[in-house]
């Protein structure tokens, strides 16, 4: 079992660190394989709709998302970590979801070479947000969710919290161990 960790916020050991660490941990303690990508420390340019991967399966853009499709594929289960800007996703982690539509065809069908990989692909998803009221990160909830319910992945949950200060969450220990069973969950079912 793998589970691959990918971090969106450019926040490095800030709160969807800290929670993105603790559900790796809760994986690694049901016994999976773990890998963490920081997306900031990445170069993944937005998708140019080109339309090239239509037809190959393989995006034409010369970054680092090729090889991050690769640890996906590799994947048995992946967790998403990224704070709440401006109602919605952080720019890293909307320009690594919109690149996925390069496992997709014209019809927004699988990739035939990529659907025995995906099929079942467990994902989960962990936000925090400034704002006392974690709903306000229901715009992200909605993209991840209905990715899995548009391309059958199995949705595994999110952790939803709030916190502002960098390394505020260590202190809400309800939100790390809802982390780490985020983990444990994806590891095992």
């Amino acid at each position: 079992m793998k589970v691959l960790g990918i971090l969106g916020s450019p926040r490095i050991g800030g709160n969807s660190d800290i929670l993105l660490d603790q559900a790796l941990a809760g994986a690694k303690d049901a016994g999976a394989e773990v890998e963490k990508i920081i997306l900031c420390q990445k170069k993944i340019s937005g998708c140019f709709d080109c339309g090239k991967c239509n037809a190959t399966g393989i995006c034409a853009v010369q970054d680092d998302m090729p090889g991050i499709h690769q640890k996906i594929l590799e994947a048995n289960a992946i967790i998403h970590s990224v704070p709440t800007y401006f109602w919605s996703m952080t720019a890293q982690m909307k320009a690594y979801l919109d690149r996925w539509c390069a496992f997709f065809d014209a019809e927004w069908r699988w990739h035939k070479q990529y659907y025995p990989k995906m099929k079942g692909k467990k994902v989960g998803l962990i936000t925090v947000c400034a704002d006392p009221n974690v709903s306000t990160a229901d715009p992200i909830v909605h993209s991840f969710k209905t990715t899995c319910d548009f391309t059958k992945l199995k949705w595994m949950g999110t952790v939803m919290a709030s916190a502002s200060a960098k390394g505020e969450i260590a202190q809400n220990e309800s939100a790390k161990k809802e982390a780490f069973a985020l983990g444990q969950k994806v590891a095992t079912l």
